[in-house]
């Protein structure tokens, strides 16, 4: 089910910071449309850690009802506190999300028994799919393989994100829960390579603007033309870097209003585009002719 580029949705305002829900829907026709084959709202790219419960499931609904299942949701459901996570993740199921994503909890610090609690929790309280999010980056856990195989034997839980940019995790991923543990780059960058280490694909912020590139990426390598995706990713590479040029999602939303999806307006404590960035941003999308 989860496969290919799946785009992590920004979440378009207007200038005074309420959710543009007409560009939002919008938004997602033109993803569908350019051939993304997932939709992945309100993680991180969305702005979750700014928006509050009722503005969330909005965002989830939202995406469930527009893209009325032509491909699949997969809903943010990630917090610290285990109770809301288990909330968040029931809601998602109840409106018609096809799975969540639930990060590791940041901030406390649990333990490998702390995480493998928490997930296990989260995964008997729904009965729709679960991928793991591991991006130590930014929770500060990291999820070791041997946690993971436990918690993969789990019958809700199916995959893992994996923003930790290590190519050999995936190696020992495989080994460690099976081929059939599905395993999603969290790294533009490194997206193609995470495939020849047992990926299926990408949760992509760079989709977001370029979703048709990203999506005949995925393509391509399932098909065995590596030369074409290889051409691809290296067409690729100055959005990637335009797009990670400041925090996530900052970049992505200023791309986004250029190409009319809302403003390029994030909540605090994100801070607008630095100029230099906005011109890093405007030539790579230009370079790509996704701006005139």
């Amino acid at each position: 089910m989860f496969h290919g580029s799946l785009v992590a949705l920004v979440t378009p305002m207007h200038e005074d910071g309420r959710i543009d829900e007409a560009a939002l829907e919008r938004f997602i026709e033109w993803q569908i449309a350019e051939g993304t084959n997932g939709l992945v709202p309100v993680g991180t790219t969305g702005e979750s850690p700014t928006l509050s419960h009722d503005e969330h499931k909005r965002v989830v609904e939202i995406t469930v009802e527009v893209a009325r299942k032509r491909v699949p949701v997969i809903a943010g459901a990630g917090s610290n506190a285990t109770r809301e996570a288990i909330g968040l993740a029931k809601h998602a199921e109840s409106v018609g999300a096809d799975g969540v994503l639930v990060v590791t909890p940041y901030y406390n610090k649990p333990t490998q028994d702390g995480l493998l609690r928490h997930f296990t929790a989260v995964a008997d309280a729904i009965g729709i799919p679960l991928i793991i999010y591991n991006i130590p980056p930014r929770s500060v856990i990291d999820m070791s393989v041997a946690t993971m195989a436990r918690l993969a034997q789990h019958p809700n839980i199916v995959g893992v994100k994996d923003a930790t940019a290590n190519l050999t995790r995936p190696l020992h991923t495989t080994a460690a829960c099976g081929a059939s543990f599905c395993q999603l780059s969290g790294e533009d960058h490194t997206a193609l390579a995470f495939l020849a280490a047992g990926g299926v694909g990408c949760i992509s912020v760079t989709a977001n603007i370029a979703p048709r590139l990203c999506a005949e990426m995925q393509a391509a390598w399932r098909a065995g033309d590596l030369k074409t995706a290889m051409a691809i990713q290296s067409r690729l590479l100055p959005l990637h870097d335009a797009m990670f040029a400041e925090s996530n999602p900052a970049p992505a939303k200023y791309a986004a209003s250029l190409l009319g999806f809302g403003s390029e307006f994030c909540r605090l404590p994100l801070a607008p585009l630095a100029e230099a960035t906005k011109a890093q941003m405007r030539a790579a999308m230009t370079g790509l002719g996704l701006l005139a």
